[in-house]
């Protein structure tokens, strides 16, 4: 069923506002969004986006978003000026008085009323209740997806594949991740303290460690080091934040590609960075990785840890990170993921247990491709 109209109700959860609206078989011309006070930012936002596919907006004020009576009189005096019109009601988001009283006012004067069923991104509908659910085409990018929160993509990595030398390479590191854990994090913190100068010197001590030059030699093939005496001396930039901890980004991002078309992902990015603009001065946010598959966020953070003195485990802060920009930028339904070359510990992993936040470490590396196709499944 399709109507020119859509009334929707805003609220903190975006999405399931947001993907009717870019499904062409129940696309409306325009929208008709119900907003109190204290959502006036989100409906920008969320306006932002529905701008730029055509459909016209209009405002209609809730005064009061918990007053049931408030808001059924409201939705009674927009429908008495569209009672002719072909309209419908997205009873998703609001609070839960806005949907019950807009609920209650289109079915007593029969209107059509559609629900967005958050796990599975389908469209349900309530009234009446004997039509087929709808499953909504997988349309929204990831600009798009991050702007309905309010967030801009200001920057992001290369969306080409990985090439086969790259591949080699990582695939080499992950197979010996026993041999290489130490020498990683031995190799991080030079690469780390090289970022100026490209160059550093590496102590006596690490020089003669076997493992370390092995794990050097890898990344020599591809010449984006080289070790003379003992200078070390990245190729560039670039080279450099590879071998700072690109490496497992890379490896990751190559993986989700190769999931794309097998598992439905609509959209992947790596080394995202967007900003949120509606705090001043603006906040900035970075994602390794990030894909949308069914309309819900997925992001992954990658760390390889860069400080060889450290015996503790960052994987505390990259949880929090986690857990703040998966209900930042993608909402209730959004999922994350850690990605480690080390073992995080029995308090990161309990940690990671209560955020529902997935970890992928050490050992387990091995079957990520695996894990990953079970995680988005």
């Amino acid at each position: 069923m399709k109507f020119n109209t859509h009334v929707i109700l805003i609220s903190a959860q975006a999405v399931p506002n947001i993907t009717p609206l870019l499904d062409d078989l129940v696309k409306p011309k325009q929208v008709i969004m119900l907003v109190s006070a204290d959502m006036q930012q989100r409906a920008d936002w969320l306006e932002a986006v529905i701008k730029t596919k055509g459909i016209k907006t209009q405002r209609w004020a809730i005064n009061n978003a918990w007053d049931i009576e408030h808001i059924r009189e409201q939705v009674l005096d927009l429908l008495s000026i569209h009672q002719d019109d072909s309209i419908a009601l997205n009873a998703t988001g609001g609070t839960k008085p806005m949907s019950i009283a807009a609920y209650e006012v289109f079915r007593d004067l029969g209107k059509p009323i559609f629900y967005v069923h958050p796990e599975h991104d389908r469209l349900i509908w309530m009234h009446p209740a004997n039509q087929p659910a709808h499953e909504l085409a997988d349309r929204i990018k990831l600009p798009e997806f991050f702007k309905a929160y309010g967030a801009t993509v200001i920057s992001q990595g290369d969306k080409h594949g990985v090439s086969a030398d790259y591949r080699e390479l990582t695939e080499d590191i992950i197979q010996r991740v026993n041999y290489y854990a130490k020498p990683l994090r031995a190799l991080n913190y030079y690469a780390a303290q090289a970022e100026r100068t490209m160059a550093i010197n590496i102590d006596d001590k690490d020089l003669n460690n076997d493992s370390l030059q092995d794990l050097i030699t890898v990344f020599e093939r591809l010449q984006l080091l080289k070790l003379h005496g003992n200078t070390l001396t990245f190729a560039d930039e670039p080279s450099r934040f590879y071998v700072n901890g690109g490496w497992l980004e890379q490896h990751v991002y190559g993986l989700c590609l190769n999931l794309k078309k097998s598992h439905g992902i609509q959209d992947i990015g790596r080394s995202i960075e967007v900003q949120r603009s509606h705090r001043s001065p603006p906040i900035k946010n970075e994602m390794d990785v990030a894909f949308l598959k069914d309309n819900r966020l997925y992001v992954i953070e990658c760390k390889t840890h860069a400080d060889k003195h450290q015996a503790e485990s960052k994987s505390t802060n990259a949880l929090y990170k986690l857990d703040s920009l998966k209900d930042l930028l993608g909402g209730l339904q959004a999922r994350a993921m850690l990605v480690s070359f080390n073992s995080p510990s029995a308090h990161d992993l309990q940690r990671a247990g209560d955020l529902g936040i997935a970890i992928c470490a050490k050992q387990d590396l091995i079957q990520l491709p695996e894990k990953l196709a079970t995680w988005i499944a």
